[in-house]
């Protein structure tokens, strides 16, 4: 019998999942394996999520919910953007979605056609590129060169190059967690307005910030896509659920994908995650254990050779030069996954034309492993 495959599936592999499931054969092994690998907290739900979510289950009534979310959940987000950003967004623009990852699949489908060309960042978070490529977009990477994040210039240079319909940029960012400061975010935004460029942004490493405030990309217009989910500073990856605040004309298009691909995200996620909003006291206690995290590297990697590439104003990410170590950062990272037991990301994942002088260390763990991760390393560098 034939087997068809397409071409959409020749995409590059997500390297970090790969480390990570290296990691966990070595754990089902008995080896001590410190994970620095994927952004995933630690911590589970916070309490009010988890008993909600129970009691919910308890009821038994889970089913599908209107393909945009619950009311309940949207009018939450909404009141979310006035408490936090002091923006008014009326729930009718929000989308809830399965995860962060189905609102890029639904902001790429209802946004743009096969052979468009959308702009992101290098380095930048590979699932951007590979959702794209197998949708049949054409993803252009604009390499940062050592600038710590996407500008305005940066995006002016490659539209003249060859015109772009669109632009996607997180900030704080996946791998290096450095923010665009407000003004150069404003100027980003009426850049590509100028341009006519739609801008997709991606904020779901919001509230996790250590040198400045927020800044959402909507407080420079409602044209604006944002993205954001649970999954980070909510600690709910494996609840799969996000959402999207869309212009207008965009809302029923995307509705209408969503009712055919995903039907609904799940309602007993939905349900729990009304909850998460109130559980900022029990939420910032983890964050500040990623600050904790954060200050520990800031001392020690350095003291290892390994360089910062960019500043780490938000997330729970390092993304450090390695040329002083290696120029192959995907055999460094096996090697020190093997003989080390700590498992970081190679940077082949953010950038396929530099990765390779570039490693990922998420510190999103517990203190206790941070310490014992670089006491590791330390120890494995000074043996080769």
């Amino acid at each position: 019998m034939t087997v068809a495959i397409s071409k959409r599936g020749d995409v590059e592999p997500f390297h970090a999942m790969d480390i990570l499931a290296e990691a966990n054969r070595l754990k089902a092994l008995g080896l001590p394996v410190v994970s620095m690998a994927v952004g995933q907290p630690s911590d589970p739900a916070p309490r009010d999520v988890r008993e909600a979510a129970a009691q919910a289950l308890a009821l038994g009534r889970i089913g599908y919910t209107d393909a945009l979310g619950l009311r309940s959940l949207r009018e939450t987000i909404s009141g979310h953007y006035a408490d936090h950003y002091g923006l008014e967004v009326p729930p009718e623009r929000i989308a809830v979605t399965t995860g962060s990852s189905a609102a890029f699949n639904l902001a790429f489908l209802a946004m743009f056609d096969p052979g468009d060309r959308v702009a992101i960042a290098a380095p930048g978070y590979p699932a951007y590129r590979n959702i794209m490529a197998a949708l049949g977009l054409d993803v252009v990477e604009i390499e940062l060169d050592g600038a710590p994040y996407l500008h305005a210039e940066h995006l002016r240079e490659a539209h003249a190059a060859t015109p772009v319909k669109g632009v996607l940029f997180a900030s704080p960012a996946n791998p290096t967690g450095a923010a665009i400061p407000a003004e150069e975010l404003r100027e980003l935004i009426e850049t590509a307005g100028e341009l006519g460029i739609s801008v997709i942004s991606d904020e779901i490493y919001h509230r996790l910030s250590y040198s400045a405030p927020d800044v959402s990309a909507l407080s420079f217009g409602a044209d604006v896509t944002v993205i954001n989910s649970f999954s980070k500073y909510y600690c709910m990856t494996g609840w799969r659920i996000g959402w999207m605040v869309l212009p207008e004309k965009l809302v029923r298009p995307v509705e209408r994908i969503a009712q055919s691909l995903y039907i609904s995200a799940p309602e007993l996620s939905q349900i729990a995650a009304i909850k998460a909003f109130g559980a900022t006291a029990e939420l910032e206690e983890v964050k500040a254990r990623y600050a904790w995290n954060r200050e520990l590297l800031q001392l020690r990697l350095p003291e290892l050779g390994f360089v910062f590439a960019a500043p780490m104003d938000g997330a729970f990410y390092a993304f450090c030069d390695v040329t002083k170590l290696t120029n192959d950062s995907m055999a460094f990272a096996k090697r020190m996954l093997a003989e080390a037991q700590v498992a970081a990301t190679p940077g082949r994942d953010f950038d396929p034309l530099a990765g390779h002088r570039y490693m990922r260390f998420s510190y999103a763990g517990s203190h206790a492993d941070m310490v014992t991760a670089i006491d590791r390393i330390e120890g494995w560098l000074s043996k080769r």
